[in-house]
């Protein structure tokens, strides 16, 4: 796994009336610090790829649809550099992904449902200088596809 991804398991408490999912506490020992809270509504098929930030982690949990993430290490010295990962978050996989700064990363909601992706990032987002950086989602430099392989 590249180096500083965390992956936290996450428990859907249900009975019949629903279901009550923690996602991230302050005492948590992935957590290191919030700056904002924010939601990603996606279309089925949408791409939403590359970028990468060099002063924030990125904490996402999807609580609607499935979405396909898929992670590359571009930090220059990092003891995987160049290590790809891929992650299935959601509804039948309820995790909770932190993303390191200096990590590409980018994904695709799967299936017949928009997905809902929750973002903690560890920094507040800045208009005036944004901390984030972008290559498209088929670039060359990343080698991922992202379509689905048939096994």
């Amino acid at each position: 796994m590249i180096a500083g991804v965390e992956v936290k398991m996450l428990v859907r408490h249900a009975d019949d009336r629903g279901y009550l999912m923690e996602i991230l506490r302050a005492d948590d020992p992935i957590f290191s610090q919030f700056g904002q809270a924010y939601v990603s509504m996606n279309y089925p098929g949408v791409i939403r790829a590359w970028h990468w930030h060099e002063h924030q982690d990125d904490y996402f949990c999807v609580i609607q649809g499935m979405i396909q993430a898929a992670l590359y290490d571009l930090r220059e010295g990092s003891p995987t550099q160049g290590e790809l990962n891929e992650f299935f978050l959601g509804d039948h996989n309820p995790i909770l992904l932190k993303i390191p700064r200096g990590v590409a990363h980018g994904y695709k909601t799967l299936g017949v449902v928009p997905s809902l992706l929750l973002n903690f990032p560890t920094q507040p987002y800045c208009r005036e200088r944004p901390d984030e950086h972008r290559l498209p989602w088929n670039t060359e430099r990343i080698p991922y596809t992202w379509e689905t392989r048939f096994r």
